[in-house]
């Protein structure tokens, strides 16, 4: 049988069914991910064979985007297709990009199962903080980074996070954008997490009643919050003192140690609750040695309201000085007559310890007994004048020479 083409040889044949076998093969494109052999490395990159027509070549500058990391001829690598065909014919790849690859796999899977894992942070800037993933760059936004305090200035704030630099942190990945090359982590969400596991193991060590060791860890209008070792409890601001607080830091500070009382565990809702005034003596449980019916006492006001002003008086025990005690007659607003610091003299009327009661009188207290106590004692005494209402709001005296004149 002759050859369908005239005058040409075998050889010939056979070479350009092997270029035409070539170009037939599936061309790589651009973002392909490829298993290759290294061939050979020089100092101007590496050859990496891919079971095509052609060779890829890993440019020097991508070798050196992999800080600390080597290569040895026989190698499996894998590479990333970046240019199908330079200028000069080369299949340019990337084996930085392929290990990056591999890192935006991993940082999917831990936004899927939301792990917490632990990095160190490389570098900072105003809006928030950058930290080494793999071979990839993850950012973590000023709004996720863990106790940056509010208020701070621009400059105060990236001293803040600069102060990271160097340090372990644990983060929580939150977006992966690869198109955008969108990395964004969490430190807040992270420590929120760490924390709650915390809580979780220490709620099954505690128990009630028992007294543990602690770190003042942020302080609030309605209490203070103690680290305990990794998790927070709570002292109400009606458990730090059997006397009224008006605030925390009126007793602590952030990063003061302190023992604290274990007063009740809820597993439920993974809260703890701490007291320190049940770590000191009820002042009342003293109350009927140290007070009696009849005696004069000097006290502080606490509180006004329509109905009478709290008084404390020592030590920590907060008694009621009644509208109706107040004066003959009494006044329409003791609001408008008195005010909280107040120092008033006053007569013990009543005292039911047990109930944690004691009753207080003003218009039971003559003005010769407040002259001769300002006299002996020094005190600024608080009156009421005569009358009632806003009208007598105007004549409050707080002097002392107007107690005394008083009295005469």
């Amino acid at each position: 049988m002759e050859s369908s083409v005239i005058g040409v040889s075998p050889e010939m044949d056979f070479r350009a069914l092997l270029e035409e076998s070539f170009s037939s093969m599936e061309q790589p494109e651009r973002g392909d991910l490829l298993m290759g052999t290294i061939l050979a490395i020089d100092e101007q990159g590496i050859i990496v064979d891919v079971k095509m027509k052609r060779d890829a070549v890993v440019p020097r500058a991508d070798l050196e985007r992999l800080e600390g990391v080597t290569f040895t001829v026989g190698q499996e690598v894998p590479i990333v297709v970046v240019n199908p065909e330079d200028q000069d014919g080369n299949l340019v790849v990337s084996i930085a990009q392929a290990r990056q690859s591999e890192d935006w796999l991993r940082a999917e899977e831990l936004m899927q199962s939301g792990e917490v894992v632990e990095a160190v942070v490389a570098d900072a800037n105003r809006g928030g903080i950058i930290v080494p993933f793999g071979n990839l760059r993850g950012f973590i936004p000023a709004s996720h980074v863990a106790d940056l305090p509010r208020g701070l200035s621009e400059d105060e704030r990236k001293d803040f996070m600069m102060n990271l630099v160097g340090k372990k942190i644990y983060i929580k990945v939150i977006e992966v954008n690869r198109k955008r090359r969108r990395l964004v982590l969490s430190q807040r969400d992270a420590q929120r997490g760490q924390r709650d596991q915390n809580k979780e193991s220490l709620l099954g060590n505690l128990q009630e009643g028992e007294v543990r060791r602690g770190v003042v860890s942020g302080l609030r209008d309605f209490g203070a919050f103690v680290d305990l070792g990794g998790a927070d409890g709570l002292i109400h601001i009606s458990e730090l003192a059997w006397h009224r607080v008006k605030h925390p830091r009126e007793l602590l500070t952030v990063g003061q140690e302190l023992d604290v009382y274990i007063l009740r565990l809820d597993q439920d809702s993974k809260r703890i609750g701490l007291s320190l005034k049940r770590l000191q003596p009820n002042p009342w449980s003293l109350v009927d040695e140290m007070y009696h019916v009849g005696q004069l006492v000097e006290g502080t006001i606490s509180r006004v309201a329509q109905f009478g002003a709290f008084i404390s008086l020592e030590p920590g025990i907060e008694a009621l000085l009644h509208t109706n005690q107040m004066g003959d007659p009494p006044p329409d607003d003791p609001t408008q007559v008195l005010r909280e610091g107040d120092k008033l003299l006053m007569r013990i009327i009543s005292i039911e310890s047990h109930r944690q009661r004691l009753g207080l009188s003003l218009k039971d207290v003559t003005d010769e007994e407040r002259a001769r106590w300002t006299e002996e004692h020094g005190t600024i005494l608080a009156v009421i004048p005569q009358g009632t209402g806003k009208n007598a709001a105007a004549a409050v005296d707080y002097s002392e020479d107007q107690s005394v004149e008083t009295a005469g």
